[in-house]
């Protein structure tokens, strides 16, 4: 998750081999990360420094939201008030609109791999006009699967446009620079994806 430079605190995990004749170790490492608070922050800083060097987080790119979509995928935990929430805006904003979800893991071991799964499976077809993929509010671990860089590549490769709806208004994370939208929460993301039907018909 990081790239290792001199100067840096690390901790190794790995197998100690000791050449007896003339007193030398040798440490064959299978796993390497920094040490300290500051160890997820630092693979976040490099990471957004990658995909910012490839172009990934470039306004020229994002696409604009549709105006009035019809068909809205939704990746996310099929449990919690994240997908209650959301639901609840979009029946009391526009009802009769199709919505699918995917359900995902969003945090914990196989996250990574159910949130892009959600993304290709929206991705590949034509159903989803937008997709929106959101999680509640937590801490920088609570959060990581959204710093990672498939998900990131997931979003960036998605046929159609992408709403980031992760933590509260004060988290940021990669997904949020690679989506085309960034929405402050998930229930703000089902306010951003359509209007109301009442202001439909005034205009």
């Amino acid at each position: 998750k990081f790239k290792p430079r001199d100067g840096l605190s690390v901790i190794v995990r790995g197998n100690l081999w000791a050449y007896e004749p003339r007193g030398e170790y040798q440490l064959i490492v299978e796993l390497l990360e920094p040490q300290g608070a500051g160890a997820l922050q630092l693979a976040f800083e490099e990471l957004k420094k990658k995909l910012a060097a490839e172009g990934l987080f470039e306004a020229v790119r994002k696409r604009p939201l549709p105006k009035l979509p019809h068909r809205i995928g939704i990746v996310t935990s099929p449990r919690g008030a994240v997908i209650r929430d959301m639901l609840h805006v979009l029946a009391r904003r526009f009802a009769g609109v199709n919505i699918r979800l995917f359900p995902a893991q969003v945090q914990g071991d196989g996250a990574v791999e159910q949130v892009c799964r959600g993304l290709q499976y929206f991705g590949r077809g034509d159903w989803a006009e937008v997709v929106i993929v959101a999680r509640g509010g937590g801490s920088l671990e609570d959060l990581w699967t959204f710093n990672e860089e498939p998900v990131a590549r997931a979003i960036a490769a998605s046929k159609a446009p992408v709403i980031s709806a992760i933590g509260h208004e004060t988290d940021f994370t990669i997904a949020d620079s690679v989506a085309d939208h960034r929405a402050p929460t998930p229930s703000a993301a089902a306010e951003i994806v359509i209007c109301t039907r009442q202001s439909l018909l005034e205009q």
